[in-house]
């Protein structure tokens, strides 16, 4: 069913609102931080690891027994999921590339201000349409 002319120009105003007021959100950098090669590697390595060892105890359990089958299934399914955490979490990366900040921009301090205070203050300055 189509938009009739009035929802198609509200729909276009709700877009435009919403592109011009949350630009921020929608473009937000990744900041500081980002994943690393290395480490999803290694993570994916230790991933694949851990689905050996869980799958080498279950095939094995009738012949190593019923405890040594459970440790080895929840060690494999500890190096699956420290596989996956190691290979999602991202490292901070060095400022050595990056150019340096202007001086118009306003000087934060980032350690000394709680999580909730650094997103009142953005929400803040977001209505004030900074």
């Amino acid at each position: 069913m189509p938009l009739s002319e009035q929802e198609q120009r509200l729909l276009d105003e709700m877009e435009r609102h919403l592109l011009h007021n949350d630009a921020d959100i929608v473009s937000a950098p990744s900041g500081d931080r980002t994943l690393s090669y290395r480490n999803l590697v290694y993570g994916a390595v230790l991933l694949l690891v851990g689905i050996g060892a869980l799958v080498a105890g279950v095939a094995l359990g009738s012949q190593l027994g019923p405890v040594v089958s459970i440790v080895v299934g929840v060690v494999g399914f500890a190096a699956m999921l420290a596989g996956v955490i190691l290979a999602v979490t991202p490292v901070r990366r060095n400022d050595a590339g990056r150019s340096p900040k202007t001086e118009s921009s306003p000087k934060t301090p980032q350690n000394s201000s709680s999580f909730m205070d650094r997103m009142n203050d953005r929400w803040d300055r977001r209505q004030d349409g900074h």
